[in-house]
């Protein structure tokens, strides 16, 4: 096996153990495992980091020579890398355990199940032309620290929804946070659209070809256009606010996910 998959295999280990003692905070309720959370959070980053340069170096081993961002496994692994990222960036706000539960109960289930699917190719490959590009860096990595933030703000919309008294972060929090990690999240999906129709003027010709992937980026990104729009012209809070989030990162996740694997188009070879 080739050690850059050992060292992420180590790493979903290291997201099912943050689970697993997120639960045992939840049952003894003792602070220092909050402390101790975050040591292990901060080493499962750096790891995966670790993992990642390894898998790049290794391209160059094989006369590739590529960032591990150009297929499926690669943007899986690298998205569960983003959701680390935007937890500790997001640190001063983050202080409640249930809401890095969850981020780490994402970042684990991309990590999983870009290991254990069969369906997906996990050796390194040739890019194709039309990822033979510089914006190749830039474009996928805003799109994905924007996925990442949206995480935050889908696990507080939900959160809010619930209202588990005890566990669950008051409802004030639950919104600034919301609010916050779109602040985060909104600038980063703009500016992986616009280097997004740069590259594909450069790869195919066009700023715009309503590409099935494209179109539901523009989705995407017009649900949280009128998730800010209505916090701040119309006053929305509570539930209705809570709404969009959710609505914002359900399609996310068709964007991601669900283009590729029911719709076709210019981005097919993301699968």
């Amino acid at each position: 096996m080739v050690i850059n998959h050992k060292v992420l295999g180590i790493v979903t280990l290291l997201y099912l153990l943050l689970f697993f003692m997120h639960i045992l905070y939840f049952s003894l309720k003792k602070e220092k495992i909050i402390t101790l959370i975050w040591v292990v959070l901060y080493i499962t980053l750096g790891l995966h980091t670790f993992g990642l340069a390894l898998r790049w170096i290794e391209s160059y081993k094989l006369n590739i020579g590529h960032a591990p961002l150009s297929n499926f496994y690669e943007s899986l692994i690298f998205y569960a890398w983003c959701v680390s990222f935007v937890q500790i960036i997001m640190k001063k706000r983050l202080s409640f355990p249930i809401i890095t539960m969850l981020a780490s109960l994402i970042a684990l289930f991309f990590m999983g199940y870009a290991s254990i699917s069969p369906s997906i190719e996990k050796h390194i490959q040739p890019l194709i032309p039309a990822l033979q590009s510089n914006w190749l860096h830039i474009h996928v990595i805003t799109c994905f620290i924007s996925y990442a933030a949206f995480v935050i703000s889908f696990i507080c919309g939900l959160l809010y929804l619930i209202k588990w008294k005890g566990v669950i972060p008051p409802e004030e929090t639950l919104e600034e946070i919301n609010y916050r990690s779109i602040v985060v999240g909104f600038p980063m999906l703009s500016a992986g659209i616009l280097t997004g129709a740069v590259w594909a003027h450069y790869a195919w010709g066009s700023y715009w070809s309503w590409d099935p992937k494209e179109t539901w980026s523009l989705i995407t990104w017009i649900v949280y256009a009128l998730f800010l729009h209505a916090r701040f012209v119309k006053g929305w809070r509570g539930k209705r606010i809570a709404m969009l989030s959710i609505i914002g990162f359900l399609s996310v996740i068709f964007t991601y996910l669900g283009v590729n694997f029911i719709l076709s188009g210019l981005h097919s070879y993301a699968t």
